[in-house]
C-alpha cells in the first residue's frame, strides 16, 4: 500500500514539473514580465522611456513589468536564451546569438524606418575619430580607412552588431583585398599588439563606453552607433550619418559623456545596419500573449504615444526617448528570416 502511495506522489511531481517547463513563468498569471535590456539602453536617464514601454506591455497581459537593467551584453543574451526573461531589446547580432542558443527566442517587433516601413529600418555604425585628425583618413579630400590598421581601436561589444559585427566585417573586406591581410577574419580583430591588425583593442562594453574611450585619449579611433549616443551630442557640420559629419557632445549631456562638453568627433565612416528587434522567449508566453503583444505595439495608439516615439516637443522637455517620432515611425512585426543579413557577416 505504501508503495503505490509513493508511487501516486512520484507521479504527481512528475507531472507537475513537466507542466512548468511546458509553460515556462506563463503558468502564473501573477508574475511578474521580465524584460531585459542592453548595456546601451540599460542607464538611468532611459528609465521612463523604458517604463513606457512597460506599461504598454503590463496593461495588454495583465500581468506587472520587471525591467532587468545590464551591464553585459552577454548578460542580456543569456538571460532570453536561459529562461530567465520573457522579452529583451537586443542589437541583431544579440538577437542571433541569442537564437542559435535557443530558438524559442524569436522576433516580437522593430521599429520602422522614418516613413513606416521595413526596407528603411536601419540605423547606422560608425567610425570616429577625434576631430583634428580626420584629415590622416583623408585621400585628396575622400575619407578612407586604410590608416587605422596600427591604431588603437575600440569596439563595444562582440555580441553587438554596430558596435562589432558590422564595423569588423567591414574592415575586412577592405583590406583583405591586400596580400598582408588577405586572410583577416573578425575573430583577428579582437585583440591588439605587436604583429596584429591593430596595435591596441579596448571593448567599451556598450556604445556610449565606445564613444568614451575615444573621448578621454584611450584610442584613436572607435566603433559605435548613431541610435545608443544620439542623447547626448548634436551635429555641429556635415550631413547626418555621413563621412565628414562633425559631432559635438552636448554642454549639459548626462553621464558619463558629462566629463566631455564640447568635445567633438569626426565620422570617417558609416554603414546602415537593420533595426534593432524586440524579442520575446516564446516557451515563456503563449502564442495567444505574444499576439497580443504584436498588436498592442503595432497600434496607431503606441505609434502617436509622445513617450514611445518621442516628439521633438517631449524631447525639448527633457524627456530621453528610445525611439523618436520624425515622421511616420512605429513597430513592425518580422520573423528570424530578417535577420539573415546579419548572419551571411560571421
Amino acid at each position: 500500500m505504501r508503495s503505490m502511495q509513493l508511487l501516486f506522489v512520484i507521479l504527481a511531481v512528475a507531472v507537475a514539473l513537466a507542466a512548468c517547463g511546458n509553460s515556462g513563468t506563463a503558468s502564473n498569471p501573477n508574475s511578474p514580465i521580465i524584460i531585459a535590456w542592453l548595456p546601451n539602453e540599460s542607464g538611468a536617464e532611459l528609465k521612463d522611456a523604458r517604463e513606457a514601454i512597460g506599461a504598454v506591455i503590463s496593461e495588454t497581459l495583465g500581468r506587472p513589468v520587471e525591467h532587468r537593467t545590464t551591464t553585459d551584453y552577454l548578460i542580456a543574451v543569456e538571460a532570453l536564451a536561459n529562461n530567465t526573461a520573457h522579452l529583451g531589446f537586443l542589437g541583431p547580432e544579440a538577437y542571433v546569438q541569442a537564437h542559435d542558443k535557443n530558438n524559442k527566442v524569436i522576433p516580437l517587433v522593430i521599429p520602422s524606418g522614418s516613413d513606416g516601413r521595413l526596407e528603411t529600418a536601419v540605423y547606422h555604425s560608425w567610425l570616429a575619430v577625434m576631430r583634428g585628425q580626420e584629415g590622416n583618413y583623408q585621400e585628396n579630400g575622400i575619407f578612407k580607412i586604410d590608416n587605422i590598421q596600427g591604431k588603437r581601436f575600440s569596439f563595444v561589444s562582440s555580441s553587438s552588431t554596430s558596435g562589432f559585427r558590422v564595423p569588423s566585417s567591414v574592415i575586412v573586406k577592405y583590406f583583405s583585398t591586400q596580400d598582408k591581410w588577405k586572410s583577416l577574419k573578425s575573430d583577428d580583430l579582437i585583440e591588439g599588439g605587436a604583429n596584429k591588425f591593430f596595435s591596441e583593442v579596448l571593448f567599451g562594453g556598450s556604445h556610449q563606453g565606445a564613444a568614451i574611450n575615444l573621448l578621454s585619449g584611450k584610442v584613436d579611433v572607435a566603433s559605435f552607433c548613431d541610435a545608443c549616443v544620439y542623447n547626448y551630442i548634436e551635429l555641429v557640420e556635415g550631413e547626418e550619418n555621413r563621412p565628414g559629419a562633425v559631432y559635438r557632445v552636448r554642454e549639459k549631456a548626462d553621464e558619463p559623456f558629462d566629463k566631455f562638453p564640447g568635445a567633438e568627433f569626426v565620422i570617417i565612416s558609416s554603414t546602415p545596419v537593420l533595426n534593432s528587434p524586440f524579442v520575446v522567449n516564446s516557451s515563456m508566453l503563449s502564442a495567444d500573449e505574444i499576439e497580443r503583444l504584436q498588436d498592442a505595439l503595432t497600434s496607431d495608439a503606441v505609434a502617436n504615444n509622445p513617450k514611445v516615439f518621442a516628439t521633438k516637443e517631449e524631447i525639448d522637455a527633457g524627456f530621453k526617448p528610445l525611439f523618436r517620432k520624425t515622421n511616420a515611425e512605429r513597430f513592425l512585426v518580422v520573423d528570424d528570416a530578417f535577420f539573415n543579413p546579419i548572419r551571411e557577416l560571421r
